[in-house]
């Protein structure tokens, strides 16, 4: 098994590169669609979470309110670390359960991790040992916020506000191995999609298990 890391900010099109490279025949293993699944109904994460906040984050058809909870997360830090201690101690295990089931294929495994360089522009690389490399979707806060408004209904200025409060561009950049440029259409992304799953072929014979 190869595997690497795969990271990006909030309107990147970080998930879009991550099907692209499943495409090429990689393995994906997506934190973000780990967290969905661990926050549905009746999850054990969902209800410590709704035992914190209340049914002011349930939405009326009982699915977790994901804005409600962004909102009250956003600006405060204490909370956010409740959520983080909510969250990731399933996602760890749940993404260390995935992993070990491939562990002894051949396949390419792309980790999405989200947060892998924080705010504060630490990162979790060395967390991540196991990584033979790690691939940043790159673009400019101004077209990510751009596209968060177009595509995904947000208001500007809290787009342009979570950006703001994720890793920088540059410290994003410090931890890439591979550096996939998003800032053109989609088209822009077949040559550099090529380019990196050649580099990936590169990396197999210092890959290991």
């Amino acid at each position: 098994m190869l595997e690497l890391g795969l990271t990006g900010g909030i309107g990147s099109g970080k998930s879009t590169v991550g099907q692209m490279l499943v495409d090429k025949g990689a393995v994906l293993i997506d934190a973000d669609q780990i967290v969905r699944e661990l926050q549905e109904p009746g999850k054990p994460v969902f209800v410590e979470m709704v035992k914190r906040w209340g049914d002011a984050i349930v939405g009326d058809d009982g699915n977790l309110n994901r804005a409600a909870v962004a909102d009250i997360v956003f600006n405060d830090a204490d909370e956010l670390n409740a959520l983080n201690d909510i969250v990731h101690p399933s996602v760890a295990t749940e993404m260390a359960a995935l992993r070990k089931e491939l562990l002894d294929t051949d396949h390419v495994v792309i980790n999405d991790i989200p947060l892998l360089v924080r705010a504060d522009g630490t990162s979790d690389r060395p967390e991540y040992a196991h990584l033979q490399g790690i691939i940043v979707v790159d673009l400019p806060a101004e077209i990510a916020v751009e596209r968060l408004v177009a595509f995904r209904g947000f208001d500007q200025d809290d787009a342009a506000a979570r950006i703001a409060n994720q890793a920088s561009r540059d410290d994003r950049l410090a931890a890439a191995d591979f550096v996939v440029d998003n800032s053109g259409p989609v088209e822009d992304l077949f040559p550099q999609i090529d380019a990196c799953w050649t580099w990936i072929q590169t990396l197999r014979g210092d890959a290991s298990s």
